[in-house]
C-alpha cells in the first residue's frame, strides 16, 4: 500500500525514475532508436522483425529482453515479499546496477553488443528492485501503467470515490522524474555520447550509499 510507505519513498523513486528516464535517452538516441528502459517496444520490434528483419537483428532484440529478465530475476532472488525493510539488500542491489551501467560504457564505446545487454539488465533489476519493495505497484523504469493508473483514479473520482493524492503525487513525480532525465541524457549525449552513461551510474552509486548510511542509523523495520 502507497500509504504505508515511508515519505523518504518520493525522493528514491524520483531519482531511480531519472536515473532510467536517462539511461532510456541514451537508448533511443544511441541503440538504433531502440528503448532500453521497457521492453514494449522491443518485443513489437521482435515480432515485426520475423518477417522484415535479419535472424543477427531478431537475435539482438531477444537478447535484450533476456538481459531485462535476467536483471529482473537478480532482484527477485535476492529480495522477497513486498514490504519494504531496511538493510534488505537494497544498497547491494543498486551497487550491482551501478556496476552494469558502469561496465557498459566501457562494451558501448567499443561498440561491442553486449553494453546495450548490460544497460537492459541494470534497468531490469531497478524495475524489479523497486517492485518488490512497494508491492508491484510502483514502476520506475517506465511510464505507461502511471498515466494508466492515474486515469483510473480521475475517472473513479468523478463518480465519488475517494481520490488517494499521495498515490497520485508519487505518480506524477516519477512520471515527472522520467521526463526530466531523458532530457537531461539526450542533453549529456550530445556531447559525450555513451560516457553520458557516468551520470546515472554515480546516481545509483550516491543513492545506495546513501540508502546503506540510513538504514544503519534506522534499523528498525518499516
Amino acid at each position: 500500500m502507497i500509504s504505508k510507505l515511508p515519505k523518504w519513498v518520493e525522493y528514491g523513486s524520483f531519482v531511480l525514475a531519472l536515473v532510467a528516464g536517462f539511461i532510456n535517452a541514451i537508448g533511443l538516441l544511441g541503440f538504433h532508436h531502440q528503448s532500453i528502459s521497457h521492453l514494449s517496444g522491443t518485443a513489437t520490434l521482435l515480432g515485426s522483425g520475423a518477417i522484415n528483419a535479419t535472424f543477427f537483428d531478431s537475435l539482438h532484440l531477444a537478447f535484450i529482453l533476456l538481459s531485462f529478465l535476467l536483471g529482473a530475476a537478480i532482484s527477485g532472488y535476492f529480495l522477497n515479499g513486498g514490504t519494504l525493510k531496511l538493510g534488505r539488500n537494497y544498497s547491494r542491489l543498486l551497487t550491482l546496477e551501478s556496476l552494469f551501467i558502469f561496465t557498459s560504457i566501457y562494451f558501448l564505446t567499443e561498440a561491442s553488443l553486449l553494453g546495450h545487454y548490460l544497460a537492459s539488465a541494470a534497468c531490469g533489476l531497478q524495475n524489479a528492485l523497486v517492485t518488490t519493495y512497494s508491492g508491484a505497484v510502483v514502476r520506475t523504469t517506465h511510464v505507461t501503467g502511471l498515466f494508466t493508473d492515474l486515469g483510473i483514479m480521475l475517472g473513479s473520482k468523478m463518480r465519488g470515490e475517494h481520490f488517494d493524492k499521495r498515490k497520485a503525487l508519487l505518480f506524477v513525480i516519477i512520471i515527472g522524474g522520467f521526463i526530466i532525465g531523458g532530457g537531461f541524457g539526450a542533453y549529456f549525449f550530445s556531447f559525450l555520447k555513451f560516457n553520458a552513461l557516468l551520470i546515472p551510474a554515480f546516481t545509483c552509486l550516491l543513492l545506495s550509499l546513501i540508502y546503506s548510511i540510513y538504514s544503519k542509523l534506522n534499523s528498525t523495520e518499516l
